[in-house]
Order: C-alpha cells, then sequence, then structure tokens
C-alpha cells in the first residue's frame, strides 16, 4: 500500500530525475555518446542542435557526472566528449524509453489507433 510519505518520496525522486536527464536535448545526447565519444562539432551536427544549446547541455551534464569533458592537445584546440561509468546506469532506463517510444510510436501510426481511455487515478471529487 502506497502512503503519503511513499508517494511524495517518489515524486521527488522523479523530479529529480527529470532535472538530471529531462528537456528536449540530453536524453538525445546521452543516446548519441552510448555509441561513443564525440567532439563538439559532431554532436552538434547528429543531434542538429545550436552550439549554444548543446555547450549549455553539456555542461549541465558534466556538472551531474553524466559526461566526461577532454581538451584534445591539436591545433585547432578540439573538446571530445564521452559518456562516464556513472552515466551507465542511466542504460536500463534509456533502453526502457526506447522500447516504449517504438511501441507508441507504432501504435500512433496504426490505423486503427485506440482513443484515449481514461485512468481511474483513485481520485475523487467529493473529497
Amino acid at each position: 500500500m502506497h502512503t503519503a510519505e511513499s508517494c511524495k518520496k517518489s515524486r521527488l525522486a522523479i523530479r529529480d530525475t527529470l532535472d538530471v536527464v529531462g528537456g528536449k536535448w540530453k536524453l538525445v545526447l546521452l543516446t548519441i555518446l552510448t555509441t561513443g565519444k564525440r567532439r563538439f562539432r559532431e554532436l552538434s551536427r547528429e543531434a542538429e542542435i545550436s552550439p549554444r544549446i548543446l555547450s549549455k547541455e553539456l555542461q549541465e551534464m558534466e556538472l551531474n557526472g553524466l559526461v566526461h569533458r577532454r581538451v584534445c592537445e591539436t591545433k585547432p584546440v578540439t573538446v571530445e566528449y564521452s559518456l562516464t561509468p556513472y552515466s551507465e546506469t542511466l542504460k536500463e532506463v534509456l533502453e526502457a524509453l526506447n522500447k516504449w517510444g517504438m511501441q507508441h510510436r507504432e501504435r500512433m501510426m496504426s490505423t486503427t489507433a485506440p482513443t484515449a481511455t481514461p485512468v481511474d487515478s483513485g481520485y475523487s471529487k467529493s473529497e
């Protein structure tokens, strides 16, 4: 049985998770980096994201320990990004989101997509 306290803790954990990986770009960038390190420009092109937004997203991901930034001693200077061992903890989450997304897309693209059915949240207006 869920208590009010356990529900609150769950909501806080979900909020914390969304603060780290939420938004339009972070999951896209994590998915790209699962196939190997990338230079800044490669990430920008592959994700189709502006350099300004990419820089902001990568800084946040680095602060949260998900991405490692390495400045290469080349001329001109290049920067490579890769996933950290800590980001491996998101592997199952990424796989689950990918699976759900594929199923959802298939469902929405089918000609027999069911209409939305409300879910009983257990909340009643008389309370």
